[in-house]
């Protein structure tokens, strides 16, 4: 498979060595950073040079400690400086400017600028949310500062705040150094058989396939990778420790976002009133609360509020600040071993913060990821061989996203029983959508995809999803007590 494999991605695959090398694990980079790493220095064999790696680490990836030191060199020493970063920008309908932030290194808009030619030459790359890519940064002055003219006097005037200096963006390259062909990869699918295939999809990001038991710990290990790939899915997840959790929501893909901070905002989530800045929810593909017992919420009545009318609708809405957005929300807890052993007829849903002890809130959340049927993590479950690299792979789960083809496809297949809960249905096909894009994305039509196989890996692994979060809202909630989800079946195509 490894030889098919190589022949059908060529330069997309990578060797991968998380078991017997810990020198990227040392430099503490994400799976996606690290692939684009091996990418760029490996050879055709898979070494690379460690020196030469880690120079360009220490050059263009600086930590947050090494913030203050490229101020200097920026604003002290008047040098150019360039390095990785994510980036995100603001545009000033009052002052017709546009600004920039780098998160990770606390640089935020009202100490920056983007001036109008370097604009014009990267806003392509920048008009699309918080991305990745090299940066260059330089100081503008005081002295250097806007000079407003105006065409109908024809003088000018000094602009209102002109005596602050600003560290300027001078050039923006963006971070993904290839053209993602949807296409391509829908077609390469058709190459492997669905065995091989979950195994390519394990090893894409970071697992050993031949780790795990049989193939329900595999798929209910993919299965966290369904909002990756499908918009505006939400998901709860109790699991014991170990399972891996933090390190496939927070380290894979660098189109997710996971808050380390067990203090959250709606200005952190949703929107800054103050600053007039978007939170996470607008800015990526899904957003996961971890560890979500320790989480706290500083308005639980308002941020209850909120989140129940966007996991609704996908509209967030505060104040007069309105805007649509996709992200898939993701609860990640841990769950007791007396309360995963009564195989999901306990009620788990108090392992969750009192904040969540809402069934409406709970009714929004399209499914449940049985996590004890992922074992703790070990060795034998990372990945030493060839794999997909991960930054490849998951943008192209972040461009599926947009492809409704097969939803449709989904719509044509699905069977719906009579009288059946709308939030049951729209649950149910939305899951199955994402596992048709996971596990089939060669499929381009109904008859492309055998009913067994679409009742197997597709529709009864969304059913189940959704069925536990009914039986779990019918302990919480008497209201819902013996509503259980109807059996949906497969039309004839």
């Amino acid at each position: 498979m490894i030889e098919k494999l190589r022949n059908c991605f060529d330069e997309m695959v990578v060797y991968k060595d998380l078991r017997k090398s810990n020198f990227f694990s040392a430099l503490s980079l994400p799976s996606f950073m690290r692939d684009w790493l091996l990418k760029k220095f490996e050879d055709e064999s898979g070494q690379f040079d460690a020196e030469e790696v880690l120079q360009f680490v220490q050059t263009y990836l600086p930590r947050k400690d090494d913030w203050i030191s490229i101020k200097n060199r920026v604003v002290m020493e008047n040098e150019r400086v360039r390095f990785l970063a994510k980036i995100s920008v603001e545009i000033s309908v009052e002052k017709k400017q546009v600004y920039f932030a780098l998160p990770d290194y606390g640089l935020t808009y009202k100490d920056s600028i983007i001036e109008e030619g370097v604009w014009d030459n990267c806003k392509e790359d920048l008009l699309h949310g918080e991305t990745w890519g090299m940066v260059e940064l330089g100081y503008r002055s005081p002295e250097d500062a806007d000079f407003l003219f105006s065409p109908e006097t024809g003088s000018g005037s000094t602009a209102k705040g002109a005596n602050k200096g600003k560290i300027k963006l001078t050039a923006f390259k963006p971070f993904c150094p290839y053209t993602v062909d949807i296409e391509y990869y829908k077609d390469a699918r058709a190459e492997f058989s669905t065995s091989e295939w979950i195994d390519i999809l394990l090893g894409a990001v970071d697992y050993n396939a031949s780790g795990y038991a049989d193939e329900e710990t595999k798929l209910t290990m993919l299965t966290r990778l369904l909002p990756f790939l499908e918009k505006r899915l939400n998901l709860i997840e109790l699991a014991p420790k170990g399972t891996g959790k933090s390190y496939l929501f927070g380290r894979v893909s660098r189109f997710g976002a996971l808050p380390t901070d067990s203090k959250i905002s709606r200005a952190t989530l949703f929107y800054h009133k103050a600053k007039h800045t978007e939170g996470l929810v607008a800015n990526n593909d899904f957003v996961v609360l971890d560890e979500i017992q320790t989480i706290q919420f500083g308005d639980v009545d308002e941020m209850r509020t909120i989140l129940k009318a966007y996991l609704e609708s996908g509209i967030i809405k505060i104040d007069s600040y309105e805007r649509a957005a996709d992200a898939g929300f993701i609860l990640c807890g841990n769950i007791r071993k007396e309360t995963m052993d009564n195989g999901g007829f306990s009620n788990m849903f108090e392992e969750l913060p009192k904040s969540f002890h809402e069934s409406a809130l709970i009714d929004r959340f399209h499914g449940f990821i049985k996590g004890w049927n992922i074992p703790r993590m070990n060795e034998d479950m990372k990945i030493s061989g060839w794999a997909l690299n991960s930054e490849y792979f998951c943008s192209i789960l972040h461009e599926l996203r947009s492809d409704m083809s097969y939803r449709a496809i989904v719509d044509e297949l699905v069977e719906v029983p009579d009288a059946s809960d709308t939030r049951d249905t729209e649950a149910v096909k939305r899951i199955a959508t994402a596992y048709l894009k996971l596990l089939f994305p060669n499929v381009r039509s109904a008859s492309e995809i055998s009913a067994a196989d679409f009742k197997r890996y597709c529709l009864q692994r969304a059913y189940r999803m959704r069925d536990t979060i009914k039986t779990q809202l019918g302990i919480l909630d008497s209201e819902y007590k013996g509503k259980d989800v109807p059996v949906f079946g497969i039309k004839e195509v």
